[in-house]
């Protein structure tokens, strides 16, 4: 199957994980392609290939006659797509690109804000109709897997060791390695394909965590609020205004940590406030971590104990930690990609990946690239050529 056939077919399917639900899966709509996944593994004939309970898809790749002795390699990719953007009916359209602004009806991409398109003139791109996203991240991940896999199945003379593949649900709210077997997946390190564009190598990451901060306020009627009175909603607003303003994602970028507001809600009696904090370097990711709380408690001697209720809870770690002492898995990609021609960049990732935790799960698991760009938006696109190169480059790395 064509490479972009496959993946078309994957972004009809609704996947987009929620964050507010506690089922697992987070969405029950993720479970629907899962199933459509596990059969399509199935019908290729990879072993125990099946969706669990949990929804993640499983399948193995039995090794070629006298390389069943080799460590078992695994990739994975995710199903579900970002809650930032609408998910649903997506409307995706080839174009072939000729340079300029692309205008997708809903929206356009323009050269001036996205300089990065100017890199594909000349390639045909899946676009959307500038509505929702187009689901790249990461079903251009889960399409470049089976189509290497397929390949690999139509040549038996490549020889190759016992292959895993994993699909997992809910990696967009972090919740993606949650309830991965490890040891069921039975491989010695893996990839995850799940990066943007190629032929970027990700073995860095963020350390993530997340904040809920809770003010309790008291209110009173206006007319005899003098003295009385204790806004939350403004008890809030004082705090935000305490944080660094340069320190955000819109001022920051390569190694820079930041601090992102993610929502903010309330009225006098109570209002609460979401962030992330973010750093690739784990001192200053628990100095971050210290700020808020030493805020939090001087917050708290100004207007009255308790009245800043704050729960920070870590997310994840720099996988960079866990693949150092590995790093021929990363040799190994760096020489498939030259094996095609590409010069290979190893860059940090301003986000996390499946990979970063499976890695603290003892699975060795660093990211490579799907070739999608401006994930998480209407905006966001994919070259059928970048697709088609990555799957030439995880069929290298699936050799023995």
């Amino acid at each position: 199957m064509l490479i972009q056939d496959r993946f078309l077919k994957y972004v009809s399917f609704d996947t987009q994980s929620d964050e507010n639900s506690t089922t697992v899966p987070s969405s029950e709509k993720q479970k629907i392609l899962g199933a459509f996944l596990a059969e399509e593994l199935s019908n290729m004939g990879l072993e125990d290939a099946h969706m669990d309970e949990n929804g993640y898809v499983f399948g193995w790749l039995p090794a070629t006659k006298g390389y069943e002795g080799r460590n078992t390699i695994g990739f994975i990719a995710h199903m579900d797509t970002s809650p930032d953007a609408p998910g649903n009916n997506v409307k995706p359209t080839v174009i072939r690109y000729a340079g300029g602004d692309i205008n997708l009806g809903g929206s356009v991409i323009t050269e001036k804000k996205f300089p990065v398109i100017k890199k594909y003139i000349g390639q045909d791109l899946i676009v959307t109709d500038g509505t929702t996203l187009l689901g790249a991240d990461d079903k251009a991940g889960v399409a470049e897997i089976f189509t290497a896999v397929e390949y690999l199945i139509a040549h038996p003379e490549i020889p190759h060791g016992r292959i895993a593949v994993g699909i997992t649900p809910d990696e967009e709210i972090g919740c993606g390695a949650d309830h991965f077997d490890v040891a069921k997946f039975g491989a010695k390190w893996a990839y995850t394909v799940d990066g943007g564009e190629v032929p970027e190598i990700e073995y860095e990451n963020f350390n993530g965590a997340s904040v809920k901060l809770t003010v309790h306020g008291v209110n009173i009627h206006p007319g005899e609020a003098k003295d009385k009175m204790k806004n939350a909603a403004l008890m809030l607003c004082d705090f935000v205004s305490r944080m660094p303003a340069a320190e955000i994602p819109a001022h920051t970028c390569g190694y820079e940590g930041f601090y992102h507001l993610t929502g903010i809600s309330g009225d006098e009696t109570k209002a609460e406030l979401g962030m992330i904090i973010r750093d690739h370097d784990r001192e200053k990711f628990e100095a971050r971590k210290v700020f808020v709380q030493n805020l939090v408690e001087y917050m708290n001697t100004v207007y009255g104990e308790s009245t800043f209720e704050l729960v920070i809870k870590d997310s994840y770690y720099n996988m960079k930690e866990q693949i150092l002492p590995h790093m021929h898995i990363i040799d190994a990609a760096e020489a498939a990609m030259c094996k095609h021609g590409l010069s290979p960049v190893c860059v940090p990732i301003r986000g996390g990946t499946d990979g970063a935790r499976l890695s603290y799960m003892g699975l060795p698991c660093p990211n490579l690239p799907t070739g999608g760009v401006n994930f998480h938006s209407v905006h966001e696109f994919i070259s059928i050529q970048s697709m088609e190169t990555m799957v030439k480059v995880l069929v290298e790395l699936m050799k023995a």
